[in-house]
Formats: structure tokens, C-alpha cells, sequence
């Protein structure tokens, strides 16, 4: 009875020992400043998911002249232009590279312009 009493011990220990560990884990995050010790994350970008889906597969790459994303050198001239201008152009298109409103003609223009904000940020 004792061997099995040392069993239930052991595993008990090694059972309480893992449930601190993931609880002690959860202890080190960085606080918000609040103080209420959780993470700050910040909300993403309103153009992002419009981004992701529509203008990533050209924007990122180079696509038929598109201005990549991430380049600064690319993205002067047109963010020099202003984003009035810009939104003109995705809303028009430019041939041959870039169809009207970037494929997306389900896009309202609100959506277009949080879009190319998004790239110019992620441009600069």
C-alpha cells in the first residue's frame, strides 16, 4: 500500500508541477498601460485585409511594374502626387498593369483609399 501511495504522490507532484509551469508562462507578458498587466496590441490597419486580398498579389512582387510594397524609392513620385490622385488612379486603373479599382469592384472608394494608405505607410 505504501508503493502505491508514493505513486499517487509522484504523479500528483509531476501533475502540479507542469499546471505551475503553464500558469507561471502566462506571467511574463509585457503590461499595457493601463496597469492591468495585459498585452497592448495594436488593432490593425483598416486597408490591411483590403490589402491582403486584392492588391497583395501584385503590390508585393513588382507585378507589371506595381510599386512593391516596403519600397520607398518606388513609392515617392506617387505618394508625391497625393493620396487624392491615387485613389483617381486605382479607381481608373492604369494600362496595361493595373485593372480598374485593382479588381476589386466590390470595393467601395473608402475602402480603395484605406488600402493605398495602408501601402504608403507601410512605404515610407
Amino acid at each position: 500500500m505504501n508503493s502505491m501511495r508514493k505513486r499517487r504522490d509522484g504523479g500528483t507532484g509531476l501533475l502540479l508541477g507542469v499546471v505551475l509551469s503553464l500558469v507561471l508562462a502566462g506571467c511574463g507578458g509585457s503590461e499595457s498601460g493601463d496597469g492591468a498587466g495585459q498585452t497592448a496590441e495594436a488593432p490593425p490597419h483598416p486597408g490591411e485585409q483590403t490589402y491582403n486580398r486584392y492588391c497583395f498579389s501584385c503590390h508585393a512582387a513588382g507585378v507589371a511594374g506595381a510599386p512593391k510594397v516596403g519600397d520607398p524609392e518606388s513609392w515617392a513620385p506617387r505618394i508625391a502626387k497625393g493620396p487624392a490622385a491615387l485613389l483617381q488612379t486605382t479607381i481608373a486603373g492604369i494600362a496595361p498593369g493595373m485593372p480598374a479599382r485593382g479588381l476589386c469592384s466590390s470595393c467601395s472608394d473608402d475602402q480603395l483609399a484605406e488600402a493605398i494608405d495602408f501601402m504608403i505607410l507601410r512605404s515610407q
